[in-house]
């Protein structure tokens, strides 16, 4: 006999839905990052104590990874869709999840121990590190509310198919 599952984290941490969405937050946020901090301002690289083509080099890989996430993150969601697994609010707290967790990462470890880049150079970093790692915190949070306001949400039915399918 197992354990009840209803209000514990158990059925969320085990959705493929909310998995699928966390990684679509966390493909859409280094893509947010890369673009617009490492094209549009150019204020660093992904990799910047290697300035110059293995610093583009890094940015390649980020956005090579970001672009996996996507994609694996997409396909895996209309996995969940088809099994009848696809529920919004579960989907809505991964993303932010991903969101979040991707920003926080990048924030903490990335730019204060790895040292690797900071979001800018030669400005005093505090307002910045606060916006960022404070945004990013509000999303995680915001996704983990969500997550235990949805633990015991059903499946939404998959949709029927048509002739036209």
């Amino acid at each position: 006999m197992s354990a009840p599952t209803t209000g514990t984290w158990r059925p969320i941490i085990h959705n493929r839905t909310f998995w699928a969405a966390v990684l679509l937050g966390v493909g859409t946020m280094a893509a947010i990052d890369e673009i617009v901090f490492h094209q549009l301002l150019q204020w660093h690289h992904f990799f910047d104590p290697a300035r110059g083509d293995l610093g583009i080099v890094s940015d390649g890989l980020l956005h090579a990874g970001e672009l996996l996430a996507l994609g694996t993150g997409f396909f895996l969601l209309l996995d969940a869709r088809r099994r009848g697994d696809f529920t919004r609010p579960v989907a809505a707290s991964g993303y932010l999840v991903g969101l979040g967790g991707f920003q926080l990462f990048d924030g903490i470890i990335d730019h204060k121990v790895l040292q690797i880049h900071q979001i800018r150079y030669w400005v005093d970093l505090l307002p910045y590190d606060i916006i960022w790692n404070g945004a990013g915190a509000v999303l995680l949070l915001t996704g983990i509310s969500i997550a235990l306001l949805a633990r015991d949400e059903r499946p939404t039915e998959p949709t029927p198919r048509t002739s036209d399918d």
